[in-house]
């Protein structure tokens, strides 16, 4: 038996392209797989940001009313198993790799990505589980979508903004209709975007959804949450109140509500999402953010959380994102920048895009440190140059969080080489 990381490079090789949108090939595997129906109730959640922290807020809500659950998420920070979770645990590498075997046995000559192939491996670990729930986040877009090939009993919309337009184009109400793609006919339909494009209500009217929007059908008053008669204060996370109360309201639509839901939702936290460490004596606010859209929602955060010193951020991005658009939110709240690299990948944004990014954006020369360093050496720098009031974020990408939370697990609680 092979293993699982000899099974991930072999996924890695088996297709030409790294995303191939479109349902007819993953279906049909899906069909001789037998898993078009994973559990008795599917949950599918699109949207720009804040797809996971609606997952792991429904995972929460779900388990604390002693339901079983499986939660299919991507990508993941710093292994596989992390994208595939049963019970509120990340599914076993052996386990992963009979899930895989299952899927090579079907498949015939049908080429697979390696999102559609892990996908299928996901939905038939959840059969075999006989989990009551499947809670499946869409991992590009919404209609062409691998996840799509499963009908939901409720479909969520977190967001829309504009982000991966070379698969989904520049216009949200083209975005909006793309991810509008995962509502069914006559299947209730909850969105969280407090501005909506025409076009996705346009989709949820066409098709008889029972739909509830964010500031029509249910609120979110600063911690304040009511839907109907249900009202409560959510907890403070460092999760989008609009996600978490997009959750609350499909699991209340469905039933499936537990009676502490202020308890089940306390505790919750998601890695490389407002991410709190202290480290080394010095805080770092972690956040895997790499559009506009997510960088209002950290300018915000910011703002709301003020420190007597200084915020400094480490930012490595890709370099087909909107680099102006994610740095001009945050120029006002940060005090000194270090753009930072990831040596190996090639989509990463290098030292002269970064930097015309942070100029274009209205960054003070003075602001940046431009011999744009790798990532770890940057973070080493940075925590030797912050105080004890400071804060340091990293943000931009899950690459850039991920090299962060690595080093930081490689590195215990010593003290840092500088």
């Amino acid at each position: 038996m092979s293993s699982l990381q000899d099974w991930l490079s072999r996924l890695e090789r088996l297709h030409p392209t790294e995303i191939e949108l479109g349902l007819d090939r993953v279906a049909r595997v899906a069909r001789a797989l037998d898993v078009q129906k994973p559990a008795p109730k599917v949950i599918t959640v699109a949207g720009t940001n804040g797809k996971g922290s609606c997952i792991a807020a429904m995972e929460a809500l779900l388990r604390a009313g002693g339901h079983s659950v499986g939660a299919y998420s991507s990508p993941h920070l710093l292994r596989f198993n992390e994208r595939v979770r049963i019970h509120g645990a990340e599914v076993e590498g052996a386990e992963l790799v009979r899930a895989f075997e299952a899927v090579e046995a079907v498949r015939g000559e049908v080429s697979l990505t390696y999102f559609e192939y892990t996908t299928l491996a996901a939905l038939w670990l959840f059969r075999e589980a006989g989990v009551e729930f499947a809670l499946l986040e869409v991992g590009l877009g919404g209609r062409l979508d691998a996840v799509n090939l499963v009908d939901a009993d409720i479909a969520v919309i977190t967001s829309i903004a504009v982000d991966h337009e070379d698969w989904l184009g520049s216009d949200r109400e083209v975005i909006g209709r793309e991810k509008a793609g995962i509502l069914r006919p006559g299947a209730p339909f909850v969105c969280a975007d407090p501005e909506p494009p025409l076009s996705v209500a346009s989709a949820a009217g066409g098709l008889g959804c029972p739909s509830y929007f964010i500031g029509r059908d249910f609120l979110v008053d600063g911690a304040g949450y009511r839907f109907g008669e249900l009202g409560f204060e959510l907890p403070p996370t460092g999760l989008p109140r609009p996600s978490i109360a997009a959750a609350v309201t499909a699991l209340a639509v469905l039933g499936a509500l537990p009676e502490d839901v202020e308890g089940a939702l306390a505790p919750l936290e998601l890695a490389g999402r407002c991410q709190q460490i202290h480290w080394w004596g010095r805080s770092l606010l972690l956040d895997v953010g790499h559009n506009p859209a997510a960088a209002e929602y950290l300018a915000r955060r910011l703002e709301g959380n003020p420190i007597a010193g200084e915020t400094r951020a480490l930012v490595a991005v890709m370099a087909d994102k909107d680099l102006p658009g994610l740095f001009t939110p945050l120029v006002e709240k940060v005090d000194s920048w270090y753009p930072s690299l990831l040596p190996g990948n090639e989509r990463a944004a290098g030292c002269p895009v970064l930097i015309a990014g942070l100029r274009s954006a209205g960054v003070a020369e003075g602001r940046i440190r431009a011999d744009c360093a790798p990532v770890r050496e940057a973070l080493e720098r940075a925590l030797g140059e912050i105080g004890v009031k400071d804060r340091l974020l990293v943000f931009g990408s899950f690459f850039t969080v991920a090299e962060v939370l690595q080093y930081i697990r490689e590195g215990g609680d010593g003290e840092p080489g500088l």
